[in-house]
């Protein structure tokens, strides 16, 4: 699998717990960390925590993919899981407002998922 397919499919996922504003940033060429970021928003912690754990769940059943590393599971606000070329970014609304990923990325190239543009692939 690609890393732009890693990325589409976690931003599925995200959307399959009800996950909100998720975006996708192509970071290829201004980061030598990774290829992707994939970025959203939920209401609560426990949102939070259902949306990773279904993202880490599914990649493993589905795909056999692995996750590196997970950070932030005792907290509250924002929880990042590193698929090595995908970097995904869990927030809480208020703590996503506050790093402004999407201000301090803003010369990739973004793509906003919705279930109606899902819909249309």
């Amino acid at each position: 699998m690609t890393a732009a397919e890693l990325a589409d499919n976690i931003a599925q996922l995200g959307l399959d717990k009800k996950g909100d504003q998720i975006c996708t940033l192509d970071v290829r060429g201004l980061s030598h960390v990774t290829d992707y970021f994939v970025i959203m928003s939920a209401d609560s912690e426990v949102q939070l925590r259902a949306i990773a754990d279904n993202i880490e769940k599914k990649l493993k059943e589905d795909f056999n993919q692995s996750i590196y590393h997970r950070e932030g599971q005792d907290s509250s606000s924002w929880i990042l899981l590193d698929y090595i070329d995908v970097v995904v970014h869990l927030f809480r609304k208020e703590a996503r407002e506050y790093y402004g990923l999407e201000r301090l990325w803003a010369d990739a190239k973004f793509k906003w998922i919705t279930e109606e543009n899902v819909n249309e692939q």
